[in-house]
């Protein structure tokens, strides 16, 4: 291949494209080998730009990734957030607009900072840097990250040793380094040889056995949403979840129910919680999301148990428009969609203990915040086993519930330790430490997954030090290919 460029335009729909099979590559479709092609395409061309171009082509990826990957955002606003579809599809183009400007702004800065030398190193390094932004501003929206799909590609053993933004980088490495082959620079071909060869001498597995297996049973309760904060949703809720816990086998060690199981208060639900311990045999524990208030009027989205079970968990990174408002003065009342259904939640600390359920540990992540791969490694330094609840009813039949279990499995394999994932309505899952599913429910049923978790001892590379080495040499890779205009003037003579 010649030193192909793409006229401006083409470069755009290419772009456009190239964010449409990244959606490809992560979850439900799985097609992980799109990841780096799409990368390419983003890359094709890119050295020659102006920087308004390279901002425009990074916009256009940007729309057709959350375009095609983050379209749930119709179904949370439009089927639970009571507005009508005119003003739905604007706010959902509105967020997928919005969030398309990350890939804009971090292009214009590698366009403007970054000249033709080394390109392919600088191209990569700049798209780790647009992620760690796009991962804390604004509270953060990691969702889709370009390494995500990579959990079952022949790269994920690169996870434990840096996470998903060394497996972005690698990812958007590929694309690049493989541009330059097809462009016959012979000299691509070895670095690309070498990160996809080295995780043949990783180790399979960096974390070991703490202990015996335990039993646990996950309660997928399917109640619908719409209703779940009415009276009637509450009773349903009741009925629901201990009719079920009745009805589980003897040798379950823990009950697990999922996020804010019982729509009400912890206060609220005591008797409830308590009558469905009672029920169960002596030794098995139970854990559920709940809602907490304290004496200050603050209200956390907690997990909690019964049983011989020690600490609590707040949830510590709360989602916007869903569990807070921001703007809450000028925005409460404007549309429904602003109306929350549950009160403002208060963030819980940042570091939190585990809950201890018998003799295991379990660090913690409700529901969005299992997308955060530094916040769960915190959580994982002093578990043997991870746990998320979640609600994903909010998703609807869209491919967000999939995509969400993706980045759990990911969770799992980045820290060595398994992850049991408790759902309202689905995906139910145990996975391993190794990122492989073991266990699932079916999606929008009643069900109860029973099923063996084993707790894991050690730390890996990624669960040690967290993000920050990846994010450190992203930056040393754009390094060498900026250009510095630095006009140093003649001092005058004295």
């Amino acid at each position: 291949m010649a030193d192909a460029r793409l006229t401006p335009a083409l470069g755009c729909l290419a772009a456009l494209l190239a964010g449409g099979l990244t959606t490809l590559s992560a979850a439900p479709f799985s097609l992980w080998w799109l990841g780096p092609v799409a990368a390419g395409l983003v890359y094709l061309g890119l050295p020659v730009l102006t920087p308004a171009q390279a901002a425009l082509r990074g916009w256009c990826y940007g729309l057709g990734l959350f375009g095609s990957g983050a379209s749930w955002v119709y179904v949370s606003i439009h089927d639970y957030g009571y507005t009508g579809v005119p003003l739905a599809l604007f706010l959902t183009a509105l967020f997928v607009a919005g969030l398309a400007l990350f890939f804009a702004v971090t292009l214009w800065l590698y366009r403007r900072l970054c000249g033709p030398r080394l390109a392919a190193l600088s191209f990569a390094g700049a798209w780790v840097l647009g992620e760690w932004l796009r991962t804390w501003l604004f509270t953060g929206f990691p969702w889709l990250l370009l390494g995500s799909a990579q959990v079952d590609s022949p790269l994920a053993p690169w996870a434990p040793v840096g996470g998903v933004y060394l497996l972005t980088l690698i990812t958007a490495l590929t694309g690049s380094l493989g541009v330059e082959l097809l462009r016959r620079r012979a000299w691509a071909a070895a670095p690309l040889a070498a990160l996809w060869l080295l995780p043949l001498a990783l180790p399979a597995q960096w974390t070991s056995p703490a202990g015996e297996p335990v039993r646990v049973a996950l309660l997928q309760g399917n109640l619908p949403q719409l209703i779940k904060w009415t009276p009637e949703g509450q009773r349903r809720a009741i009925d629901t979840y201990l009719s079920m816990t009745r009805g589980l086998e003897a040798d379950v060690d823990l009950v697990i129910w999922p996020e804010a199981a019982l729509p009400m208060f912890e206060d609220q639900a005591a008797p409830y919680l308590d009558r469905a311990r009672a029920g169960l045999p002596t030794g098995t524990d139970l854990l559920t999301g709940i809602l907490q208030r304290d004496d200050d009027g603050r209200y956390y989205n907690s997990v909690v148990g019964r049983g011989d079970v020690e600490g609590e968990y707040r949830k510590a990174h709360l989602v916007p428009f869903g569990e807070y408002l921001p703007l809450e003065s000028l925005l409460r009342g404007a549309i429904a969609f602003f109306d929350l259904p549950a009160p403002t939640m208060a963030p819980g600390p940042a570091d939190q203990a585990p809950i201890r359920a018998g003799e295991l540990t379990i660090g913690n992540a409700i529901c969005y915040e299992i997308i955060y791969a530094d916040l769960v490694a915190s959580r994982a330094r002093d578990a043997g086993v991870l746990l998320t609840v979640s609600n994903d009813t909010w998703f609807g039949a869209s491919i967000g519930p999939l995509q969400h279990l993706q980045m759990a499995r990911l969770r799992a394999l980045e820290n060595g330790r398994p992850v049991v994932r408790a759902t309202s309505n689905g995906v139910t899952a145990l996975i391993d430490p190794r990122g492989r599913i073991t266990a699932r429910a079916p999606q929008f049923e009643a069900a109860v997954l029973e099923g063996e978790v084993t707790p894991m001892q050690g730390l890996t590379p990624f669960t040690r030090t967290g993000s920050w080495p990846a994010w450190l040499l992203a930056a040393l890779l754009v390094l060498p290919g900026l250009r510095l205009r630095l006009r140093l003037r003649r001092a005058p003579s004295q």
